[in-house]
Parts: structure tokens; C-alpha cells; sequence
């Protein structure tokens, strides 16, 4: 198991050991057992549940807070409103379950025929460190109130995090087995996914990690829903609102000191405002503190490892040996911790790193599109189709969505998850959906029932 190192002060804060093959297959035991009780329940007992593990959580959101602080370097107050947003992801499903798994008369020859939801199973949950509470969520709320078990396996670098959320569930009241968390390297979480007490799978991470468990679930024949790397452009018109764009595409670009999948990672301006709005975004970015990420005045902590940290430094050199204008940043601070400044590239070419690999960490790439022909060609022009997002009037937004090759589109506003909406990506950047009526239907049947006589 791997020391747990708090990304501030480059000191281990815990060390905890994997589990072992009894104690994994003890949880998978537990898991199937409580299973076979829940899928059951009413969508009123299961919302019982739910609604409980949320009241839970805003009861502890300093201590949550705290560990997301302590394990990965988030801003207590970015980690506090993940937190918050787990517990409403609770109290999405425990309200809107029943109504988005209602069943659907369908007209056949049939006296009466129908479509059903009903679970699978015991749900794999594989996530990374970046927002251990709300990707946790996004799984359980939907698979549990399916009538699913889950299990959650984190990065093992936020074990406490994981811990916690374990521990949440059983201080709300809730049944052993429903939701339990493993800790496990890559390799024993493939065996965990073959295990026959396993039924679907959802992964978020990187592509290579994406590959792996879709190859996995491919041969296992069971659902997998994969939500992989992002490089979204985010695409501002000469008729766009500048300061709004600035300061939404700030937000966007440097939430979680940049270390999001569905962040605003390319910039694509009109030449006509690029001046403008680089000037503009400078301004903006230089008033974004980095600090110690337990003072609620920072905006933007440590990198969560230094091994991010030094691939970050990385693309912005070769960036600016090809070319890319550095604004802002782009030197190594000195001292404990792996903080690094805000960064701001300007000019970038498309072949440069910052625009052609995935860059986790508080940098921004902006370059110049002569029109909106060249803005889309150069947004879509990335192996990658998570988000993006586009700055302009609402009308000619609307129209100019469809053309984005990308899972989600927001129009003169962040691309952001909500327990509302259906999230995924395409091409690269996997596939499935997450929340919404659509992410919970990835995990169920959807039986088809057909009931004579049969009618002329």
C-alpha cells in the first residue's frame, strides 16, 4: 500500500495495508447477501436509506472536508461543496428514482406488454483521487436506489476518504454489505471484476486504466460504463459576453488546482476579441491565490503528487519551446509541497503538449481561431469528446452545439456534473452515461415482459 503523503507539506499522514484475498472476498460475500434483501425493498425503503447517508454527511462535512484536504490538497472550501453536492446526489435519486425506472407500456400483440428495471447485482465502482466523495456518489446513489449493491474500490492514495464513506453509510443506519469500499491494486481490482459476485462495472480515470477494465468487462461480458480523459475546448466568439467568459472559463479551467477531467483545458478565441480576452483572463488569473489549501481564502492547493506535478512542468516547457507565449507562471516554485503557480499560455500551437495532451494541473492554454469555422475544427480536433463549452449569443449557440464532437455542450455557462443531467463522454474519452434518468439505466434490466393471450 502505498504512503498516503499530504501534497502540502510532502509529509506521510497514513499508511493503511491492502486488503487481503479473505477479507476481499468476505465484502464480495457480504455484498451478494445484502443484495439478495435490497433489490426487494421499496423505492420508499431504499429512499429511507439514502436520505439518511446525506444527513449523515452534512453532519460530518468539516471531517470529510478535512480529509480531502489532508489526502489530495483540495481547498477546504472546494471540499466542503463536494460534500454537500454528494449529499444532494443522495437526495436526487431517493426523489426521482422511482419515477426514472417506472415501467413502459409498450403496445404489441400481447394482451398487455411492458418494460421493466429491475438490478443487476453487486456493482464495481473503480475511482481516481481527484473528487473522492462526488465520483463516489455518482455510482452508489443511482446502482443503490436500482435496488444494487456496490462496491468501491478509490485510488489508494485518499484511503480515509474511502474509509469514510464507508463509515457514513453504516452511521446512517444502513444494512452491512450495501456499500463497502476495497482497498486493492489495479491487479487484484481486475480479479474483483471477474469474481461471479460482480455484475457491472464503472470506471473513471485515465484512458490506459479505461482500456484495461473495458478488456475486462468485454470478457467477462458484463456493462461497464467508462468515464476517461478530456481535453474540452472551450470556444469564445467575437459576439461572446468577454467578461462573463473570463471569469466562467476561470472557474472552469482551475477548479480543483486544474486537476478535472471535464475542465476547460483548450481555449479557442475569435481574432478578433483575442487580445481582449487575454488581457482580460490574465487579470483574472492573477488574482487566484495558491496557498495552503486549509485556509478558505485559497483558491487553488498542491498538485495531489509530485509525479503530476513534474509531468505539468513538462508540457509547459516543451509547450514554450514550441512556441506557446508563457503570460503567467510556468517556473517550478521552491519549498515543501507540490504547489505550482497559475499558468497562462498564449499562442499555443495545436501540435504543442498544452493543446495536444491532457494537462491536469492550474494551467491554461489559449490560442486564436480566425472565425468559427477554424474554432470547431480546432475543438474537435483532439482524440478526445467529453465536454466543451461555447461563448456566444444564445441563439447561434443552440444551433452550433450539435456540431461539437462531445458528450456534453454548455452554452454561455461551466460544463459542470449534476445529479439532473446525463454526463459521458464519446471516442476517447469512453462511454455510458452517468446520472440523470440515463445513468440509471445503465445498471439494470430492462425486461421485456409479454403477457397473453395474444390479441388479434
Amino acid at each position: 500500500m502505498p504512503k498516503v503523503i499530504n501534497p502540502a507539506t510532502g509529509k506521510t499522514i497514513r499508511e493503511l495495508p491492502w486488503h487481503t484475498s479473505a477479507e476481499i472476498g468476505s465484502k464480495l460475500t457480504a455484498a451478494h447477501g445484502a443484495y439478495l434483501e435490497w433489490r426487494d425493498y421499496s423505492f420508499t425503503r431504499r429512499a429511507e436509506c439514502l436520505r439518511a447517508v446525506a444527513a449523515q454527511l452534512r453532519k460530518d462535512r468539516n471531517r470529510h472536508a478535512t480529509l480531502m484536504t489532508e489526502e489530495m490538497g483540495k481547498p477546504v472550501r472546494e471540499a466542503l461543496g463536494e460534500v454537500d453536492k454528494t449529499a444532494w446526489c443522495c437526495e436526487h435519486y431517493a426523489e426521482n428514482a422511482e419515477r426514472y425506472l417506472a415501467p413502459e407500456e409498450l403496445a404489441s400483440d400481447a394482451t398487455r406488454s411492458w418494460v421493466q428495471y429491475l438490478p443487476l447485482g453487486t456493482v464495481l465502482g473503480i475511482l481516481p483521487w481527484n473528487s473522492p466523495y462526488w465520483l463516489a456518489a455518482r455510482v452508489f446513489a443511482p446502482a443503490l436506489m436500482a435496488g444494487n449493491t456496490v462496491v468501491i474500490k478509490h485510488d489508494p492514495h485518499v484511503p480515509g476518504c474511502a474509509e469514510a464513506i464507508e463509515a457514513a453509510f453504516r452511521e446512517a443506519g444502513a444494512q452491512e454489505g450495501l456499500l463497502q469500499t476495497v482497498r486493492v491494486d489495479n491487479e487484484a481490482a481486475g480479479e474483483i471484476l471477474r469474481d461471479r459476485r460482480i455484475q457491472a462495472v464503472s470506471f473513471t480515470g485515465s484512458t490506459r486504466g479505461g482500456r484495461a477494465v473495458s478488456a475486462i468487462a468485454g470478457e467477462q461480458v458484463k456493462p461497464a460504463v467508462l468515464e476517461l480523459g478530456g481535453s474540452d475546448p472551450a470556444v469564445v466568439l467575437a459576439d461572446a459576453d468577454i467578461p462573463a467568459a473570463v471569469d466562467t472559463i476561470a472557474t472552469s479551467r482551475f477548479i480543483c488546482a486544474g486537476q478535472s477531467c471535464i475542465a476547460a483545458k483548450r481555449i479557442l478565441v475569435e481574432q478578433p476579441v483575442y487580445d481582449e480576452f487575454v488581457n482580460a483572463f490574465r487579470e483574472r488569473l492573477e488574482s487566484l491565490k495558491v496557498g495552503d489549501p486549509r485556509r478558505e481564502d485559497t483558491d487553488i492547493g498542491p498538485l495531489a503528487r509530485a509525479e503530476i506535478r513534474e509531468q505539468l512542468h513538462r508540457q509547459v516547457r516543451d509547450s514554450i519551446a514550441q512556441g506557446a507565449r508563457c503570460v503567467l507562471g510556468g517556473e517550478l516554485p521552491e519549498g515543501p509541497g507540490c504547489f505550482y503557480p497559475v499558468t497562462l499560455l498564449a499562442d499555443v500551437p495545436r501540435k504543442a503538449p498544452a493543446f495536444s495532451e491532457e494537462t491536469f494541473g492550474p494551467v491554461a492554454a489559449v490560442a486564436s481561431a480566425a472565425d468559427v469555422e477554424e474554432a470547431l475544427d480546432l475543438a474537435n480536433d483532439t482524440e478526445y469528446g467529453l465536454a466543451a463549452s461555447l461563448w456566444t449569443t444564445s441563439e447561434r449557440g443552440e444551433s452550433l452545439a450539435r456540431r461539437f464532437e462531445a458528450g456534453q455542450v454548455a452554452v454561455n455557462g461551466i460544463v459542470k456534473t449534476d445529479p439532473r443531467l446525463p454526463s459521458g463522454g464519446i471516442k476517447m474519452s469512453g462511454y455510458g452515461l452517468e446520472l440523470g434518468p440515463h445513468g440509471i439505466r445503465e445498471f439494470v434490466n430492462a425486461q421485456q415482459v409479454w403477457l397473453g393471450p395474444k390479441q388479434d
